[in-house]
C-alpha cells in the first residue's frame, strides 16, 4: 500500500468514512468532509422540501459536496487542506479563487452557499461551533484554546489549524469542519453586493471553478426579486441593505444608505421594510434570519454600500462574540487582502 493509500485509509477509518483525502492535478493531498445532501426543510422548520441550493450545480443535482476540514495553505499556487498549519492570509479575493481552481476540476473557492448550508446546518443540531476569537481562546469557553501559530501585539493570534478542542469543528466531533468561527476570514464566491443591491451566481454554479465567470462584469450574476426569482442586476425591486434606524434592513425598494462607510449588527436585529416579506432564498443564503430575534450566539453582519463588495465570514482571532459561523461581512472589494482574510478550498463532482 503506498503513502496515499496509507493516508486515505487512515483519514477514512478515524472519521468514520466522513472525511476523505482528495489528489489535485498533481497528486498532492488534501483533506476534505463530505457533506450529504440536505433539504431547505431539514434546515429551518416550516420552508420547502426544495434540496438546498449547495447541491444543484449547473442544473444537477449532487449528491454531496466536499469542504475543506481546515482553513487552506498554498504550497506551488495550490491550495490545501491539511491539519497543524498557519493558515494562509493576506491574499485577496481572486488570488485565493485561483488557488482553489489551480489544483483541477471539481475544485473551487467555497461558496456562499455551502457556507450558508453549514451555518444552518449547525444551527439546527444544536452545534454552533466555537473557536479562536479572543486571540487564541474563545471568548465565551475561556478555557478552550488552539495552538499557537502567529502573535499580534505580544498576543496570541492565528492558531494553526484544527488545534483547538472539537467543539471548534461544525458538529463538535473530530470529524467535523475545523475553524469556521475565528481564526481567519474566509473568502467564499458566488455572491456579492453592488451598491447595495445583493447578486448571486444561480443556485451553486459558483462551485463550477473556472468554468463559472465571476469577474466584476460577467453577465452570470443575478439579481434577486422579492418572491425569490432571479433577474438582471438593476431590474425594479430586487433586495437590497439598507441601514435604517441602527440596523440592517432587507428592502425591495431604493436604499437610502449610500455612504462609503461600514455599518452592521447583529444577524438576529436584521428587519424588513415595510410590506415585504423575505424569500426562501433569502433565508437559505444567509441574507435574512430565519428567525428574527432568535440566537445566532451574537453574529454579525457587516456591509458597505458602494460598490462591489464581496463575502468573507466567520471573523477572526480578536472578533470575540461577533464571529461565528453566521458572520458576514460584505464590506470587502475583491483586491482587499488584509493579514486576517483566509480562504478555504471545496470540492463537487463535476
Amino acid at each position: 500500500m503506498g503513502n496515499y493509500d496509507q493516508m486515505a485509509a487512515a483519514v477514512s477509518e478515524l472519521s468514520g468514512g466522513k472525511n476523505v483525502v482528495l489528489l489535485d492535478d498533481i497528486g498532492m493531498p488534501s483533506i476534505y468532509v463530505r457533506i450529504p445532501k440536505g433539504k431547505n426543510s431539514e434546515l429551518v422548520s416550516g420552508l420547502s422540501d426544495n434540496v438546498h441550493y449547495a447541491f444543484n450545480v449547473d442544473s444537477v443535482e449532487k449528491t454531496a459536496f466536499y469542504y475543506s476540514k481546515y482553513q487552506n495553505i498554498i504550497v506551488n499556487e495550490r491550495a490545501y487542506s491539511l491539519g497543524h498549519r498557519d493558515p494562509a492570509n493576506s491574499i485577496n479575493w481572486d488570488a485565493a479563487r485561483k488557488a482553489c481552481e489551480n489544483k483541477g476540476a471539481g475544485f473551487h473557492l467555497a461558496t456562499m452557499a455551502e457556507w450558508a448550508y453549514i451555518a444552518l446546518w449547525c444551527r439546527k443540531n444544536g452545534t454552533m461551533p466555537h473557536g479562536n476569537n479572543n486571540y487564541g481562546k474563545d471568548s465565551a469557553y475561556t478555557h478552550e484554546h488552539g495552538e499557537e501559530s502567529s502573535k499580534d501585539s505580544g498576543k496570541t493570534g492565528r492558531c494553526f489549524t484544527g488545534s483547538g478542542p472539537v467543539t471548534w469543528n461544525h458538529n463538535h466531533h473530530g470529524d467535523g469542519i475545523c475553524d469556521l468561527n475565528g481564526n481567519v476570514w474566509e473568502w467564499n464566491a458566488g455572491m456579492r453586493l453592488v451598491d447595495g443591491e445583493i447578486q448571486i451566481i444561480p443556485y451553486n454554479n459558483a462551485a463550477m471553478g473556472s468554468k463559472c465567470d465571476m469577474s466584476a462584469s460577467s453577465t452570470l450574476w443575478k439579481a434577486i426579486k422579492a418572491d425569490g426569482s432571479l433577474v438582471e442586476p438593476g431590474t425594479a425591486g430586487t433586495l437590497k441593505w439598507d441601514w435604517v434606524s441602527g440596523k440592517i434592513q432587507l428592502t425591495s425598494g431604493a436604499i437610502t444608505y449610500k455612504t462609503d462607510s461600514g455599518v452592521g449588527g447583529q444577524y438576529k436585529d436584521m428587519t424588513l421594510a415595510s410590506g415585504l416579506t423575505a424569500p426562501e432564498i433569502a433565508k437559505m443564503l444567509l441574507l435574512y434570519p430565519d428567525e428574527p430575534n432568535g440566537d445566532y450566539a451574537g453574529d454579525y453582519h457587516w456591509f458597505n454600500p458602494v460598490g462591489e463588495r464581496l463575502p468573507i465570514c466567520g471573523g477572526n482571532w480578536f472578533d470575540g462574540a461577533n464571529a461565528g459561523v453566521f458572520r458576514l461581512d460584505l464590506y470587502n472589494p475583491r483586491s482587499s487582502a488584509g493579514w486576517t482574510v483566509g480562504f478555504r478550498s471545496a470540492f463537487v463532482d463535476l
